[in-house]
């Protein structure tokens, strides 16, 4: 969301020759951007360090209900807040200007590739990024082991985790095993990246980290029909992942790792190499019965037995049918995997 050694990929490589704020970036361009912060990009600078800087990444589309919060909650830390907005309807771009964030807009193809995007238009002068979602916020104790642990963190530390909970029809998950979970958000500047997946993505640096004992809390108001509908989306994606583990249409990017690797990575490990392994369908019983069963997620009460019950068996059910159903398209009209992608699931993997 302890990672004693963070994620591994290929290396830190410093960016003091970033770019500076620009509409353009490689071969993808952004539609527009709205600079709210003057001339020199920078707000609510804080007392800390002043050779140190840390930037808010914060990816969004329609999440005006959600982003005056999510900023509020950083701003004390802060020295740049960014949002990469996907051509919002509503007022998530006004919101998050007048609370003094710099709002770049850019198309959508999945997660990662807009996060990675969004570390490309970073200034030259960025030290540390964290990485927070629209209907997340810090808590005040998290904000403030922030603010020390980057006043003297040491320049081996390449990246830092903290705890991540969740709330669901407004309770706060505490059983089924699933939370807290740490995760690594906070991470050097040139020295992380968002791995390269279609669903379930994390940050991965080389180098080592260190531990904060603070909370990320991800608190979505939307209604039930709305989490249903995205979570349908998710299950698409999250078919993509695992269709590519037996077809290899494109790179695996994984953080998978059994022994000497992160919370994180050793889960990822289980999903990949056993969990996938397992019959589709079945395996969505298991994981609900581990859940709610045996690591007691029937103690969160009405709503959480609603999470549990969503999230750990009818989601995965979903996931497993999505794929069946593509395998399925793939017999019958004698196609390869990332057409029938396409035709099945309306994804297009060649992007």
């Amino acid at each position: 969301m302890g990672w004693c050694r963070g994620f591994r990929w290929s290396g830190c490589h410093r960016r003091r020759g970033g770019r500076a704020w620009s509409a353009s970036g490689g071969d993808s361009r952004p539609v527009s951007m709205v600079d709210s912060c003057g001339q020199s990009g920078e707000s609510h600078q804080t007392a800390r360090n002043p050779t140190m800087t840390l930037t808010i990444i914060i990816l969004t589309r329609d999440e005006a209900q959600h982003i005056g919060r999510a900023i509020r909650s950083v701003q004390s830390v802060a020295n740049r807040i960014v949002v990469v907005d996907c051509f919002s309807t509503d007022l998530t771009v006004a919101i998050a200007q007048s609370h003094g964030a710099r709002v770049l807009q850019h198309p959508w193809v999945n997660y990662s590739m807009q996060f990675n995007w969004a570390l490309s238009q970073l200034p030259a002068d960025t030290e540390w990024v964290l990485r927070l979602d629209a209907d997340e916020y810090l808590t005040d104790e998290l904000s403030s082991e922030i603010a020390s642990a980057l006043a003297t963190v040491d320049p081996s530390v390449e990246g830092i985790n903290c705890h991540r909970r969740m709330t669901f029809q407004g309770r706060l998950i505490m059983h089924g095993g699933v939370f807290p979970i740490r995760v690594l958000r906070l991470f050097r500047y040139g020295c992380g990246e968002c791995e390269n997946r279609w669903m379930d993505e994390h940050i991965k640096v080389s180098g080592s980290t260190l531990d904060l004992k603070g909370e990320i809390i991800d608190d979505n108001l939307n209604s039930l029909t709305w989490w249903t509908e995205k979570h349908n989306k998710y299950a698409s994606r999250e078919a993509v992942d695992l269709l590519n583990l037996d077809h290899g249409f494109m790179p695996h990017d994984s953080v998978a790792q059994f022994r000497g690797g992160s919370e994180a990575g050793f889960k990822r490990w289980l999903k990949e190499r056993v969990y996938a392994r397992m019959p589709g369908g079945f395996r969505a019983f298991v994981y609900f019965f581990y859940r709610y069963v045996l690591r007691l997620g029937f103690l969160d009460g009405r709503e959480g037995t609603a999470f549990h019950f969503l999230q750990g068996f009818w989601y995965r059910y979903l996931v497993d049918a999505k794929v069946e159903e593509v395998r399925r398209y793939m017999r019958e009209r004698k196609v390869d995997a990332p057409q029938a992608i396409l035709q099945v699931l309306g994804i297009d993997v060649a992007r």
